[in-house]
């Protein structure tokens, strides 16, 4: 089976204030708001790199990197 393209949302932890606008964007719920109040990707299996949570961080805490997935 080929490799095929993925994205994945690299969360810049230092930049996000923790206001749950991707958390509540994302269709999936692979995101969420840690102890800290900053969001992590908590389920990455769930992720269709849809990027709704790049788009929609007001702070540009969220980049969607590309990568290969197997």
């Amino acid at each position: 089976m080929a490799a095929k393209e993925s994205r994945t949302p690299a969360i810049n932890r230092e930049w996000c204030k923790g206001c749950g606008i991707c958390v509540a964007f994302c269709p999936t719920h692979a995101l969420t708001l840690d102890a800290d109040d900053k969001a992590i990707l908590a389920h990455p299996d769930q992720c269709t790199g849809c990027g709704l949570c790049e788009l929609r961080c007001p702070d540009l805490a969220i980049e969607l990197a590309e990568g290969v997935s197997s």
